[in-house]
């Protein structure tokens, strides 16, 4: 490593957030500017440790250390050279992961782990404006067509692949414009959409064709896919949302997390949408779900102007540091506290939902809960600890079941597994010409996790055609093999 004692030297730093009262008049992401040689000396404190669990935790086995050395000596080309070499787009997993990276840290067991996330996305920066991020299209093509169906993280990773391995591609996506989570399911403060609109731009420039408002299934019909085009990999999500069945459910004001996101990111992208506008502004907000969802529905509340916010959680409040029975390097099983946290709302665990109170004009004004406590068994009720909040607004972020099977997977007539996923061996389906990859087929996860199963896809489907295939794995990466 460039700098053998860096971490004894160097504390972690991260980059600072702007004001709450400041961020919550706006939808830009949250974070300062961050001097360049403070990122070096970031880079300086990963340690020449014997075995990098940093590569194992990373669903996308990155060569994480390699690339902080080439920041520390601040060679940006081989940084991103290295980077990119597994991940096709750092822009996005440097804000919005969750860095499992970061808790396999060696350095993490006794400090502060590297800041490995701020880094990946100081060298994707960069290298954009400073023109090492460029339209590198192939430069044959195989004469082989594949439809992609789903823009999202897995989708556009395995567009990315299989037009590097010289296919010709076409990405398809039902909405209005190309993303799918990531420009429509995560708030804009975490991830700006122009971020997404620079990557398609250079993804267009490489030869890639992308499809909108193209529901295939719905406007675009399956048989004509099959006749077009040599290979069909689904890449549409985990769609489904779960739901709260309970007394009342039927009430104005209980509307699924993702329609409250979706519609919001709809606005700020001047994207026209037809259903009901969906405000949180002076309403009391009561978000069912803990997870990042919950998480992004309080922070679009607060810009909203909400007059409070409350998020409750089924499971047991998590503890603040590591359990004996979740040691390092195992991804730990603490509390989180985001930014929009941070911003306003009162939080609380061990709730459990009984049912929906309205008023005579069929408007949610209460959530009847009661708290449980936790046993082998499952949860008991505790007695005398039912109440009713008052709301005025419910977001069901409770998850997602599955894809959607109405419509493209019903024609396709495809098995699925005991989850109600696309089953995909080696991310192929029971039709031999229709592979599956991401949430679709492994369901709801991370989009780190959805990048990664693109790129597997994408290097089966690429054997599948050609008999051979020379994209990287994980296990295998241009890098390594360079």
């Amino acid at each position: 490593m460039g700098q053998i004692d860096g971490f004894l030297k160097f504390d972690r730093e991260l980059p600072s957030s702007r004001d709450p009262k400041e961020r919550l008049t706006d939808y830009k992401e949250i974070y300062e500017p961050f001097a360049e040689e403070k990122t070096n000396k970031q880079a300086a404190r990963c340690m020449d440790c014997g075995i990098p669990f940093c590569h194992n935790g990373c669903p996308l086995g990155n060569h994480i250390p390699d690339f902080n050395d080439a920041v520390y000596n601040d060679d940006w080309k081989s940084a991103i050279e290295i980077l990119s070499s597994t991940n096709n787009f750092p822009e996005f997993t440097g804000r919005i992961c969750p860095a499992p990276c970061e808790s396999s840290c060696v350095l993490g067991i006794n400090k502060p782990p590297v800041a490995i996330e701020h880094i990946e996305k100081s060298i994707a920066e960069y290298a954009f404006e400073n023109g090492l991020i460029k339209a590198n299209p192939p430069k044959v093509r195989t004469g082989k067509s594949v439809a992609i169906i789903g823009s999202g993280p897995a989708g556009l990773a395995a567009a990315s692949q299989l037009n590097t391995a010289g296919h010709n591609v076409t990405v398809f996506e039902r909405a209005e414009k190309i993303g799918g989570l990531l420009r429509y399911g995560i708030p804009d403060f975490k991830l700006e959409k122009w971020t997404i609109d620079r990557r398609i731009k250079l993804m267009e420039d490489e030869g890639i064709n992308f499809k909108t408002n193209a529901n295939v299934g719905v406007n675009i019909s399956v048989d004509s896919l099959n006749a077009n085009f040599d290979a069909l990999l689904l890449c549409g999500g985990s769609t489904v949302p779960r739901d709260l069945p309970l007394p009342g459910r039927d009430l104005n004001g209980i509307y699924y997390a993702m329609d409250f996101l979706t519609q919001q990111n709809k606005r700020i992208g001047s994207v026209p949408f037809l259903e009901q506008d969906l405000w949180a502004t002076d309403k009391n907000i009561i978000v069912i779900g803990g997870g990042d969802t919950g998480s992004d529905c309080v922070g679009t509340s607060n810009r909203h102007g909400a007059k409070s916010v409350t998020q409750i959680e089924l499971l047991t409040k998590p503890p603040t540091g590591r359990m004996d029975q979740n040691p390092w390097p195992e991804w730990p099983m603490t509390l989180r506290t985001s930014s929009s946290h941070d911003e306003g709302c009162e939080r609380d665990w061990s709730v459990l939902t009984k049912e929906f109170i309205g008023d005579e004009n069929g408007k949610v004004t209460g959530l009847k809960i009661v708290e449980i406590t936790w046993t082998e068994k499952g949860f008991e009720e505790a007695a005398g600890t039912e109440k009713i909040l008052p709301c005025d607004m419910v977001l069901l972020a409770a998850g997602f079941l599955h894809p959607q099977k109405e419509g493209l997977l019903d024609q396709l007539d495809l098995e699925f597994d005991n989850r109600g996923n696309v089953k995909a061996t080696n991310y192929k389906t029971s039709n031999p010409n229709v592979f599956a990859a991401g949430d679709m087929r492994r369901g709801q996860s991370l989009v780190v996790w959805a990048i990664s199963e693109g790129r597997e896809a994408a290097r089966a489907l690429d054997f599948s055609l050609t008999g051979q295939s020379e994209l990287p794995s994980k296990h295998i990466s241009s890098y390594a093999l360079s």
